[in-house]
């Protein structure tokens, strides 16, 4: 009989500075692991087009790990002197090349981080079956509870707790309220969290960090609030300019169960943000603004009247939350912030 095909080996580990493509559950197998990222590890990926996944996690001995490309691939002769060069240590990270400028354009280098985050990104959108819900939220109670809660504790202007720690502890509550949108989608099963942790968006430009506020669902607003101005703290500049590293910062880096931007100190309206893996849900909010809507008092005698109003919009995974879960969830988030008494219970 004819001699069978050799099966399929699988693909090699990416080399340094190659996109990884892992599935969700292998990302979060990995840190569970104490392995760190999975970038920096060197497994072979078994799935489709080398994709790493679970098993692949499950299966890593960091002894036995398959050499860098370099080592493996042969390579020229080494000039004189190259083993005294190898043996000297590590030299630090190199700062990145100066902008290249071309015929009518120019480029500029990217930082590992920027990579990494790029190729998240890009993962998450080819491997989530996004979709968008979109909901209008009336701020006035919440803007008058934030002032009176801030008269309270006299904090000064532009501290003290802020609308983005009032709608933190609303998307916390509607966590409370619709336990399965605070789940991750792990390839064979789906994992509901206790606990409700929110990457939150701070910096700005190309200084732009997303730390996780931990257990925001049982933690007073003061606290909350607390975190978060730390958090901003951490990512501002130095005295002299120089760009901040918040890499030892613990919240840096971690990814909690809900991610939540907000654009409307831009004046963005709406936002539909990329789900960051392996969450299920990520939430933009706009800016507030005075709109004209209809008076529901009935004892007025207008029939319309100005309020401030917010649109606020949560992209969810297809697999995890379906249209019904992510328009309940929507539901119990605007319950909460338009009345937001909820907050303090």
């Amino acid at each position: 009989p004819p001699a069978s095909p050799p099966a399929a080996a699988p693909a090699p580990p990416a080399a340094a500075g190659q996109r990884v493509v892992a599935s969700p559950r292998a990302h979060t197998l990995a840190k569970q692991s104490g392995y760190g990222e999975i970038s920096a590890l060197r497994i072979v990926g078994t799935g489709p087009g080398g994709r790493i996944i679970a098993q692949d996690v499950l299966d890593y001995d960091p002894a036995s790990a398959p050499a860098v490309a370099a080592e493996t691939t042969a390579a020229p002769a080494a000039p004189a002197g190259a083993e005294q060069a190898a043996a000297s240590p590590a030299a630090p990270a190199a700062p990145l090349p100066e902008p290249v400028s071309g015929d009518g354009y120019t480029d500029y280098a990217l930082p590992p981080a920027a990579l990494e985050l790029a190729s998240r990104l890009h993962s998450s959108k080819q491997n989530v079956p996004h979709y968008y819900l979109t909901i209008d939220l009336t701020m006035d109670a919440l803007l008058d509870l934030r002032a009176q809660l801030n008269a309270t504790t006299k904090a000064e202007e532009g501290e003290g707790i802020s609308v983005n720690d009032l709608l933190m502890k609303a998307a916390a509550a509607a966590m409370k309220a619709v336990p399965a949108a605070n789940a991750s989608w792990m390839d064979s099963f789906i994992r509901v969290y206790d606990s409700v942790d929110i990457n939150v968006v701070v910096g700005s430009g190309s200084a732009l960090y997303s730390p996780v506020i931990r257990d925001v669902g049982r933690r007073g607003l003061k606290s909350v609030s607390d975190d978060v101005a730390a958090a901003a703290a951490a990512v501002a500049p130095g005295e002299g300019g120089e760009a901040a590293d918040p890499s030892s910062v613990p919240g840096f880096g971690d990814v909690g169960t809900l991610t939540m931007v907000n654009l409307g100190m831009f004046g963005v309206k709406s936002c539909a943000p990329i789900i960051r893996e392996p969450q299920a849900c990520a939430l933009a909010i706009g800016t507030i603004e005075n709109r004209i809507v209809p008076n529901d008092d009935p004892d007025a005698d207008e029939i319309y009247k100005e309020s401030c109003m917010m649109t606020a919009t949560l992209s969810c995974d297809h697999r995890v939350v379906d249209g019904a879960v992510g328009a309940q969830w929507l539901s119990a988030f605007k319950g909460h912030v338009e009345n937001p008494v909820t907050l303090l219970l």
